[in-house]
């Protein structure tokens, strides 16, 4: 048996080795946060009417400044693992394992909201597709296990698809937004706030919601050592990524709410999709659930991808297990990828019975709320090594704990329960490197 290839994420990859530049690195970016949350959070935000617009408003302030956060560190540690290779270096392992762990477990529970949102727009194309539960879960599980293949061939072949899709989402996506805003009805923001809660009630809840179109903003930074001249293209992709996809994300989700009732909106599967029907007609509806379709697809790719290199940068640290960290002759962590397509396969089964947009719902706030502690924990990282920046940050790391309050009781629970559910394995990894130092340590003349 060959010895495993282990990747640390303090080491260079060789250059032969590095296939994304910039364009798939603000592709990944841009594919990563422009996913279902553009086509499934209007329905999400209806209850609240216009004023989810101070949520979006706080959310895009919010991740400029985890954008430009992030963009410093990665020029101070390019290096792979994204937030968790930043809090390794400035808090220790014990903090690395945690952010590492929480990350990891943001995404491939991230990656079952998406594939619930191609099952949605799926639905919309083809309806008999999804007239039950079990065939809309086995249109999900489809949409994901396809991208897992994708993945399985190659960094460079899941990047090239990036491209491609980004491209064919991100410039329809902001063609409707502007073209449907002159068909908007006014009367569908009144009363600006429905829901009966006051504003700040209203402000954290939206919040935590919008937070899920900006999740993806610092993707650029876990491939990192695939990526060609990390320094310059990181920083780079993580800003310009984040400013391309929040406009377009804002400019759609704010018209949907001007065109369709709020009513109607919380019921709907594929709101942007009703949306365009009740403009331009049944032509227009099948549009935009393609769209939405290649952009869930597209998004799908990306997390996988991102999944996958958390785990491998994790394992070769000896935080996580050594397989993670073995790669086939593509430089795929073929294990990883496995990993974390099965466990999102699992969300996604065991919370099947639920309706689309319940069930897209719930596993946001579970994502998020798991993401957002690696997003505070990276800009308290900052915090403590920059020389400069340090009000950005500092700004950053009260935005995402304004954020995590905002998450609500059910989703901060099993969050909390899915964070310690990593204790043993932290503790195994331990026993097993303490075991494995001695037994070198004894082996030496």
């Amino acid at each position: 048996m060959s010895k495993p290839q282990h990747v640390s994420a303090d080491s260079e990859t060789p250059s032969v080795t590095k296939p994304l530049g910039m364009w798939m690195a603000t592709a990944l970016v841009v594919g990563s946060m422009i996913g279902s949350g553009v086509f499934l959070l209007p329905a999400a935000l209806a209850p609240y009417g216009a004023a989810s617009l101070v949520g979006w408003g706080i959310s895009l302030c919010g991740a400029l400044l985890l954008a430009a956060t992030f963009a410093r560190l990665a020029v101070h540690w390019p290096c792979t693992g994204g937030p968790y290779a930043y809090v390794r270096r400035a808090f220790g392992d014990g903090a690395g394992f945690a952010i590492a762990w929480s990350y990891w477990i943001s995404i491939w529970s991230g990656l079952a909201a998406i594939a619930v949102a191609f099952a949605g727009s799926i639905g919309a194309l083809f309806p008999s597709l999804t007239a039950t539960p079990v065939r809309g879960a086995a249109c999900a599980l489809f949409a994901l296990w396809a991208c897992t293949f994708i993945n399985l061939a190659g960094l460079r072949e899941a990047g090239r698809l990036q491209v491609l899709v980004t491209a064919l989402k991100l410039v329809p996506l902001l063609l409707f937004g502007l073209v449907a805003l002159w068909f908007v009805d006014a009367g569908n923001y009144v009363p600006f706030n429905p829901s009966g809660k006051s504003l700040p009630q209203v402000a954290g809840i939206t919040v935590i919601l919008t937070m899920w179109a900006f999740a993806g903003l610092e993707v650029a930074t876990v491939p990192a050592g695939a990526i060609r001249d990390p320094e310059r293209t990181i920083p780079r992709a993580t800003v310009l990524g984040t400013l391309l996809a929040g406009i377009a994300t804002i400019l759609a989700c704010t018209t949907v709410l001007g065109l369709v009732p709020a009513a109607t909106l919380a019921q709907s599967g594929a709101p942007m999709a009703d949306a365009a029907r009740q403009l331009w007609g049944p032509g227009a509806a099948i549009a935009v659930a393609l769209l939405a379709t290649v952009s869930t697809f597209g998004a799908i790719n990306g997390w996988v991808l991102v999944c996958a290199q958390v785990s491998l940068a994790a394992a070769g640290d000896g935080l996580f297990p050594r397989r993670f960290a073995k790669l086939d002759r593509n430089g795929t962590p073929t294990f990883g990828v496995l990993v974390g397509a099965g466990l999102a396969s699992l969300m996604v089964i065991a919370n099947y019975s639920r309706s689309l947009v319940e069930l897209f719902t719930f596993i946001l706030l579970l994502s998020t709320s798991a993401i957002l502690l690696p997003y505070a924990a990276a800009s308290a990282a900052w915090l403590r090594a920059g020389q400069r920046g340090r009000i950005t940050a500092a700004l950053a790391l009260a935005y995402s704990v304004y954020a995590v309050v905002g998450a609500g009781g059910e989703a901060l629970a099993w969050g909390a329960v899915l964070l310690l559910a990593g204790l043993p394995v932290y503790l195994w990894m331990r026993r097993t490197n303490r075991s494995t130092i001695i037994q070198a340590h004894h082996r030496e003349p």
